[in-house]
């Protein structure tokens, strides 16, 4: 089974998730997104959508990038893995 690397569930669905280098155990996207998405430079927040790029940093929206004094500079495309479920598996769902 396993267990959450944030919360320490052990209970449910249990998934991993890898990206680059980096790879966790979860029980929720909740979980998952605390200790994996980035963080902006800025705010604080966690990064669910496309970031804003510059050389100091990454940030949620070109907002906080124009407050932290950073000209906007389009997220470049990365690749992730993010490991599902294989076909077949019950979900528990009807």
């Amino acid at each position: 089974m396993g267990t959450c690397d944030v919360c320490g569930n052990s209970e449910g669905r249990i998934f991993t998730v890898s990206m680059g280098n980096q790879s966790g155990t979860f029980d929720s996207f909740e979980c998952a997104i605390h200790m994996m998405a980035p963080a902006c430079e800025h705010c604080g927040c966690r990064i669910l959508g496309h970031p804003v790029e510059s050389e100091a940093g990454i940030y949620c929206c070109l907002h906080c990038a124009r407050e932290a004094g950073n000209p906007h500079q389009a997220a470049k495309a990365g690749h992730s893995t993010v490991a599902v479920p294989a076909q077949g598996t019950s979900t528990g769902q009807g």
